[in-house]
């Protein structure tokens, strides 16, 4: 009983938490609590000192980032490059299987020595060592499934340089929050990536994200109504039928 009143209790708390959202749009979530904002502001490692700082600022053809040739592409934390996300997936499976099996067996003796005719005499009426044993028996299965698919996905979304690991490889994390009216639409994404990947553009593809992790999904008034209620998500997980 007191696990049943403290389940009530907890419905009953988180039904209030929701309440005070009634008539108001969804709120933003911090940008200052990210590990984007953090990579930004907190201070990176100290750059290698150019041979002559007079020289690059004097010279056209500078490898320096402000330069005119220069690489501008992320390659330190901090650094902002962009995501282009464009998901065309379609997948369709079907199979099908079937086993059958069958099988009988009998057994009697007949005559040997007159013993099956004696022992015929002390038998209930229809039996008889002649069909001593007889067993049949038979199964049979077919099952049937498919599976059929289709994604389209196309976004943009800039992403920060969050670490820079030991070999080189670059850890980014990037969100986008957009709210029309009460409905906010929420893309993340986070993964790792080599700096030669990234193009001269300053953009790399999704398909080049080691380990990416890419959600894309909403929270509001639409995304409140398309759920289960919380009692029913609990019956479906505890009841067994």
């Amino acid at each position: 009983m007191k696990l049943g009143h403290g389940l009530i209790a907890a419905l009953a708390l988180a039904g209030c938490q929701r309440l005070e959202n009634v008539g108001k749009a969804p709120d933003f979530t911090p940008v200052e609590t990210g590990g984007e904002y953090f990579a930004m502001a907190s201070p990176g490692l100290p750059a290698t000192a150019a041979a002559s700082q007079a020289t690059d600022g004097a010279s056209l053809w500078s490898g320096a980032r402000g330069s005119l040739l220069g690489d501008r592409r992320a390659g330190h934390r901090g650094d902002i490059l962009t995501v282009v996300i464009e998901i065309d997936d379609k997948a369709e499976i079907s199979n099908s299987s079937g086993r059958s099996r069958a099988g009988s067996d009998s057994m009697g003796i007949p005559d040997l020595f007159g013993i099956p005719q004696r022992l015929d005499r002390n038998f209930p009426e229809g039996a008889s060592m002649a069909n001593a044993v007889s067993t049949a028996s038979s199964s049979s299965y077919q099952g049937d499934g498919s599976v059929a698919r289709k994604e389209k996905l196309t976004l943009r979304v800039a992403a920060t340089v969050v670490e820079s690991l030991p070999n080189g490889v670059l850890r980014i994390q990037g969100s986008q929050e957009v709210r029309v009216n009460f409905e906010v639409r929420e893309l993340i994404v986070q993964g790792f990536v080599r700096p030669e990947d990234i193009s001269r553009q300053n953009e790399i593809t999704y398909d080049k994200i080691a380990g990416a992790r890419i959600s894309y999904g909403g929270r509001g008034q639409i995304t409140d109504v398309q759920q289960p209620r919380y009692g029913q998500q609990v019956a479906d997980i505890v009841l067994p039928f």
